[in-house]
């Protein structure tokens, strides 16, 4: 293994780490239940790592449904917070040519799509193994959530970007 790539897979368990700590420990109430920071670190995982940020979004994300006690969720989580990251590093990647305005607008475009694919992943999810009714209740809280997640990205990949901070 080389070096460059054993030192994107510490920086992807660190990742995860943190995933799993701002999905747990930083909670603000919502009328259906709490958003939390995971999302944020989830798109920097992936515009940051590319597929090392997907393995880091989906296992960190995933580990905090875990260690929560969200057993049902641990799978479906995985996937949709794996799905979110891959979608914001492939669609930054293919529509970030261009000046620095055009690199915003692409951070801001894949951290929206990321966040449809998780408010409609859980809805589905929770259609499904819950019922309807559950899932079109949560959908307000997931918006939420996922512009939580799309304001706290992005805002915080403009001051990573701007300091010039190299992760990898």
């Amino acid at each position: 293994m080389n070096t460059k790539n054993l030192k994107k897979i510490i920086i992807a368990a660190m990742f995860s780490a943190v995933i799993a700590v701002a999905t747990m420990i930083i909670r603000i109430p919502s009328p259906t239940g709490y958003v939390n920071f995971g999302d944020c670190f989830v798109l920097i995982a992936g515009w940051l790592l590319g597929p090392f940020g997907i393995l880091a979004a989906a296992i960190g994300s995933a580990l905090a449904d875990f260690l929560s006690s969200y057993t049902i969720y641990i799978i479906p989580t995985f996937i949709i917070k794996g799905c979110m990251a891959l979608c914001a590093w492939t669609l930054f990647k293919a529509i970030s040519n261009g000046g620095k305005k055009r690199i915003a607008a692409s951070y801001i475009t894949s951290a929206v799509i990321a966040e449809i694919i998780m408010v409609s992943g859980y809805f589905i999810f929770e259609a499904i193994f819950f019922n309807p009714m559950l899932a079109v209740q949560s959908v307000l809280g997931n918006v939420f959530q996922g512009l939580t997640g799309i304001l706290a990205g992005t805002l915080l990949i403009g001051a990573i970007k701007k300091q010039n901070i190299h992760i990898i």
